[in-house]
Order: C-alpha cells, then structure tokens, then sequence
C-alpha cells in the first residue's frame, strides 16, 4: 500500500534530503510545498497520511499550518511530524497545541529521519 507524504519546508535542500531518503526505502508517493500555503493546497489534491512540515516559513508558518491541516483532518488519519531549528518549549508546546504529533530537530541525519519513519510504521495497524 503507497502512503502519501507531503515535506513542507521553505529549503529546498530540506526537502531533497527528505525526498531522495524516503524514495527508496519504502512505497511513498512524496509531494513537495515550500510554504504553509502551498501545502494546505497540496494536501487538500493528494490527502497525505504523513506530513514533514516546517514550522518557520513565509506566508503562512509550520504552526498555523499544522493547526488548518487538523481542521480539515477528518478521521484523525494524519500524522504531522515538525521540523524545527528552535530549541525550546514554547515552539513544542504551541506546535503540539495546533495538533502536531512528532518533532524532528535540524540539522537531523537521513538514518535519524529513517528510524522515525521506522516507529511511525510501527505504530500503523497493518
């Protein structure tokens, strides 16, 4: 079965690393946004179950995003990982308050990437 990921994040290189990771380890169909406007979009045309979203980004940043991706979440099917460069409770606290599920710090490594995608499969009923 193919899942849907979208990476959300305003460096392109972010998301190559993402993309060229996650392409040949499992069946992925990988879309890219480089803001929080283009992923509302994205997500709204290819229904994701898994999002890597940024949370500092122009036009619309990686919080309120999260919080919209969850108003339109029916089924509660969505997992929203963050990626953050900030250390710190606030932005952990207010990203877990709009509905984020997981952090990822940067800059993180491919094999850290993969051991999270690895304990998200996990937790998927089979």
């Amino acid at each position: 079965m193919t899942h849907g990921v979208l990476i959300v994040d305003d460096d392109q290189f972010i998301r190559r690393l993402i993309a060229t990771t996650l392409e040949d380890v499992a069946e992925f169909e990988l879309h890219e946004a480089a803001d929080g406007l283009e992923a509302l979009e994205v997500a709204r045309e290819t229904r994701p179950s898994l999002v890597f979203l940024d949370v500092d980004m122009p036009r619309l940043n990686g919080i309120e995003a999260c919080r919209r991706l969850r108003e339109v979440d029916a089924g509660g099917q969505l997992t929203i990982v963050m990626l953050t460069a900030a250390h710190g409770d606030s932005v952990e606290s207010d990203a877990e308050e709009a509905g984020a599920d997981l952090f990822l710090t940067k800059p993180f490594s491919p094999l850290e990437l993969l051991r999270l995608v690895d304990q998200l499969s996990e937790r998927q009923p089979r």
